[in-house]
């Protein structure tokens, strides 16, 4: 490492980074289109040395985004001859292969030059709503997910290519929204680019490299002290997917070794890929397996490339962890997300304190509209959604939250704005919360309506769901129980959340997401706790007794605690 940096001068640099890198993301929030940016905060920002090796990210950056750009970018950077960029180019790319494994994730990436020389990259991955194709989980190939964009120059020496934009323009429904949020991206990457060359001026440096060398390192070196705290080992897990109806359930199979400093996930054994868009791209999978170590091994560890050293992952060609070109994938996350439970559930053991039981919000609930107003004008939203957080062994589960991915939900109003819906009710969901000694964060319910008068779409309500939990619920942890399932409801029916559902005007959904699975036995749970849940909605008395072996008085809510006392005796 470079004597250059004592520690007071390293962590003043690394605050400004993660200062520069939080700038460009406030930027999008100004100025995106999307309420899926600006409001449920679906992008990424981030920036990489030289090299392609990820330097710093947003403090808000989801996920399955940042991971698979950690890998990605420096694959992209290697790729391209560092002499071929100049000042003011920018480049564009969707590829799901490339990147964060689905086509709506749009990736912008910019060069940085400082003092005539090449210093680092910024970019920018956003969700975009819309990117064309048939907006549906059970696609059958990547042709019908929409518009796939090779890595192309998006600008060249600050001139725009407007064929690019022409091409995009034409290929999606909602073209304005499309190209302003790509705008958008520019415009964050321009701010990164900016403060990194005034950090660099006022500091005195010349580049980026030494100080890169000195944060990458010691962030490896902190990760990997970290693992070795850890007794070597294999410890293996084995999770149920569900597939759409009538197929066969998807298996993913972890073995995680631990050895010295290194851990190695094996998914071997995990199902080929499947018919519809849950296929999972290799990166995508690495993101959400390195999210599981990383939260528990050091979660407050700076993100940079020196977290993924120590963790490498095989996952087998062709199966649903790793699909190959051509298979659908607009709906990986609907695969994707369990990955963090899943090497949790093989980690439990060693590390119970470490962990959290399954997730109602795993995966996240996402939903697509698309129509056209009244006055004839296309529509075009996406919202998400969670469900219960999992209980740990400290805590009980956060309500309506949405892990392992680190969007938000999407307020009401937002959706009433972007779109002629109209939102009848959204609610916690009582007794949704898996019992435990901790409980499991509740699901919630949200009911909207297409309207009937004047103001009704013409013709139906396009809806594309990617959700889970309807068949299997969020498993609870070491005696805790399971969190209620999750339910998709038209004018009272069972609706199919596997696909395309066409809504018309008059019609009621209800959305029920699922609620987090209970850590260690309900038996154990404080009867004041109980008490608490009650007083509060989220436990009906009338599971206190079944659930928790509480007995308290409906009149005053305060525990009996020699009935109490009776109903917890061991029989």
């Amino acid at each position: 490492m470079s004597a250059r940096f004592d520690p007071i001068t390293l962590e003043i640099f690394w605050r400004r980074l993660i200062s520069i890198v939080d700038e460009a993301d406030s930027t999008v929030s100004r100025t995106a289109f999307s309420s899926l940016l600006r409001d449920a905060h679906d992008y990424t920002c981030m920036f990489t040395d030289r090299r392609g090796r990820e330097l710093a990210q947003g403090t808000f950056a989801t996920p399955g985004q940042s991971g698979a750009m950690a890998l990605g970018i420096k694959n992209l950077v290697a790729k391209l001859p560092e002499d071929g960029h100049r000042p003011g180019d920018v480049y564009i790319t969707n590829d799901p292969w490339a990147l964060a494994g689905h086509l709506n994730d749009v990736c912008v990436i910019s060069p940085i030059f400082f003092e005539e020389r090449l210093t680092a990259f910024t970019a920018c991955v956003f969700h975009h709503s819309d990117i064309g194709g048939r907006v549906s989980s059970d696609n059958h190939d990547v042709y019908e997910d929409g518009l796939f964009i090779p890595l192309v120059k998006l600008y060249e020496a600050g001139e725009p290519n407007e064929a690019v934009f022409e091409m995009i323009r034409w290929n999606v429904r909602t073209p304005d929204e499309v190209i302003g949020d790509i705008r958008s991206q520019i415009a964050a990457n321009h701010v990164c680019a900016e403060q990194i060359c005034q950090m660099l001026q006022d500091s005195g440096l010349d580049g980026l490299d030494d100080l890169a060398d000195e944060i990458i390192g010691r962030t490896e070196k902190s990760m990997r002290e970290a693992i070795e705290k850890l007794p070597d080992g294999v410890y293996r897990a084995e999770g149920i997917i569900e597939q759409m109806e009538g197929r066969e359930d998807v298996v993913i199979k972890a073995a995680v070794e631990v050895k010295g400093s290194d851990i190695t996930v094996d998914l071997d054994g995990s199902s080929p890929h499947v018919g519809w868009g849950g296929n999972v791209v290799y990166n995508f999978t690495y993101a959400y397996v390195f999210m599981a170590v990383k939260s528990m091994f050091d979660p407050d560890m700076p993100n940079n490339d020196g977290c993924t050293a120590p963790i490498a992952m095989r996952a087998p060609e062709g199966s649903v962890v790793n699909c190959t070109f051509p298979v659908a994938v607009a709906a990986r996350m609907q695969i994707g997300h369990f990955l963090t439970e899943i090497v949790y559930r093989a980690l439990a053991q060693a590390m119970p304190g470490k962990v959290i039981a399954a997730s109602g919000g795993t995966p996240a609930t996402m939903n697509v509209f698309y129509g056209k107003r009244g006055d004839g004008r296309p529509w075009h939203s996406v919202i998400i959604r969670g469900g219960g957080l999992g209980a740990s062994l400290q805590r009980d589960g956060d309500h309506d939250y949405i892990f392992p991915a680190n969007g938000a939900n999407t307020p009401v109003e937002i959706l009433e704005n972007d779109t002629p819906l109209l939102v009848e009710s959204r609610e916690l969901l009582q007794d949704s919360g898996g019992p435990g000694r901790t409980r499991g964060g509740l699901g919630r319910r949200v009911v909207f309506r297409v309207p009937d008068d004047r103001y009704a779409p013409l013709g139906p309500v396009n809806l594309g769901i990617q959700s889970g939990r309807f068949r299997y619920p969020p498993q609870g942890l070491f005696g805790g129980r399971d969190g209620a399932k999750a339910r998709f409801l038209v004018n009272g029916e069972r609706g199919n959340p596997y696909g395309l559902t066409q809504l018309q005007p008059g019609d009621t959904v209800v959305m029920d997401a699922a609620g987090g699975g209970g850590y260690g036995d309900p038996m154990e749970r404080d009867p004041e706790k109980v008490a608490a849940d009650v007083a509060d909605g989220y436990v009906s008395i009338e599971r206190t007794r079944q659930d928790y072996g509480v007995v308290l008085d409906p009149a005053t809510g305060k525990v009996d605690e020699a009935a109490t006392a009776s109903l917890r005796k061991p029989r």
